[in-house]
């Protein structure tokens, strides 16, 4: 292999490298800021309920996602606050168990506006936010 094909492969060698921590990582190109989340295993010892989530969130506030069911991602954010994001009909989430990227504009992520997408190309839109409280068995 010449020189130049290991430079060509280089930056995917470090992105596996990279891989293996459980951290958002983020990356601005032109004013876009994309962001890599990593998905993390459900605590199953604990009952949510749902409430009024807000309609948008700060990126820089994301820390990590659960996926708990079928139509939803669950966005574990900064002070350990949990968020529900309840994607379209059409998109199960079972694309995203190796992680997935969000991308946004104004560094916030908005429900009706913005859409996850996963490391193997599928892309839901994000229908609403759900605040996740926990209640007592």
């Amino acid at each position: 292999m010449t020189f130049l094909g290991v430079f060509t492969l280089l930056p995917m060698l470090l992105g596996f490298a990279s891989a293996g921590g459980l951290q958002v990582r983020s990356l601005t190109v032109e004013d876009e800021v994309i962001l890599r989340v990593p998905v993390r295993p459900v605590p199953s010892d604990i009952e949510w309920k749902e409430r009024k989530g807000p309609k948008c969130i700060d990126a820089r506030e994301i820390r990590g996602a659960f996926l708990s069911g079928n139509d939803h991602v669950d966005f574990v954010l900064a002070g350990r606050q949990l968020l529900r994001a309840r994607l379209d009909e059409n998109c199960p989430a079972l694309d995203f168990y190796g992680g997935f990227y969000l991308s946004s504009d104004d560094e916030r992520v908005c429900a009706k506006r913005d859409a996850i997408r996963s490391r193997m190309g599928a892309r839901c839109r994000i229908e609403r936010f759900r605040k996740l409280v926990p209640t007592e068995r």
